[in-house]
Order: C-alpha cells, then structure tokens, then sequence
C-alpha cells in the first residue's frame, strides 16, 4: 500500500462518532403547547409499572425502531403512542443538538415541537402515569439547582495493570458531571430531561 492509496481511502471514509453502530439511538421530543394564550412545556410522570425509571419526570420519546427512519421520526411516534395522539397534533419539529452518553451507551436526538391542542392528549397508561404543564415563563424567572457528581474508576480483578506506566498507582482521571434540578410545584425534574430543557433554553434565551 503506497501513501496514494492511503490518502484515497481517508478521503473517501465519511466521518463520525467512533463506535457509532454500537450505541442505541433515541429519539425525544420537547413538547410545546399554547394554553389561555401562554406557551408551555408538556411533561411526562413515567408509569409505576416500568421496569426503568418508574415514576420519574421525562419528555416523550425512546429507542429508535427499525421502522423509523430517522430519530426525528421516532421522536414523533413515540409522542403519538405516549400522549395518545395522532402525529397531525404534532407541528414544527426542529432538531436540539445531540447527546452523546458514552456510558451508556446512548446518542440522545432532542427535539422541539408544537401540539396543537391539550385537550387531544390521552396518555397511555401503561407508560405514563400522568402529565403535567409548566409555564416557560416560570423556567425563564426561575434558574435550577446545581449538584456536582464525581465517578471513579472501578478495575476487574484480572486488569493488567503490569502492561500501564506506574501500574496500581497511574494517575486515572475522574468523570465528574453537573445534575441540574428544577422545582415546580411538587415535581422534581433533573437528569437527562433536565439537561434538555436547559439546552433549548438556553438556544431560546440567548442575548436576553
């Protein structure tokens, strides 16, 4: 191989995230909706019965299927099955930038869109315990609470440590991460819908 063929290949290689084809894709939507004249944010209250994150606070949204074809389209038939309407409520749907979770093994795809109408929304309980609304005025007046978390590194009991520089005692870096938390009402919303929130905030709320 000569350094022509090299650089024909590399140049031909289309660029991505490394490791893409092993993470799962989700698809998530940041559901708007104009109640008495006043812009909200639609929220879920995940069902009891889930065997992940039962009754946490989330946006619509999940995996995406092979049907889909892309992750704005699972986006959307995630929201019809959740709230329990038919994808002509749904307007407007633009991307939010990606979330790429390497633990976990996840590229998160936010999205922000209109439903036309609440009172259309029927939520399928067997996902959603219930849904609420929170003025987008209320998180303009209101900033979250900020937490930090520190990770550390945990080794199998067979890691060569003999084939590193200074073995046991190499210098690891820790991961450490800020979890935001809003408060409204009785609701408590962090994490990853959090991050999302504050994100599309921050896209709406610039040089304000």
């Amino acid at each position: 191989m000569d350094i022509q063929e090299i650089f024909k290949k590399v140049q031909e290689h289309q660029a991505t995230i490394l490791g893409k084809e092993n993470f799962r894709l989700y698809g998530i939507l940041v559901p708007l909706v104009r109640i008495d004249g006043e812009i909200h944010l639609i929220f879920e209250v995940r069902s009891l019965q889930l065997k992940r994150q039962p009754g946490e606070i989330c946006f619509p949204g999940g995996g995406v299927e092979k049907t889909d074809r892309s992750p704005k389209e699972a986006a959307i038939r995630e929201t019809t099955e959740e709230l329990g309407i038919d994808k002509s409520f749904i307007t407007n749907v633009h991307p939010l930038n990606y979330f790429v979770q390497s633990m976990e093994g996840r590229i998160i795809y936010p999205y922000v869109g209109l439903i036309e109408s609440i009172d259309a929304i029927q939520p399928n309980p067997d996902e959603v315990k219930e849904i609420f609304t929170v003025p987008l005025q209320f998180f303009k007046d209101n900033e979250p609470e900020e937490h930090g978390l520190s990770f550390q590194i945990q080794h199998n009991e067979d890691f060569p440590y003999h084939l590193i520089p200074g073995g046991k005692n190499y210098s690891w870096r820790t991961r450490e991460i800020t979890e935001y938390f809003y408060f409204y009402k009785d609701y408590v919303i962090w994490g990853l819908t959090a991050n999302i929130l504050r994100h599309f905030l921050s896209i709406i709320l610039e040089d304000k």
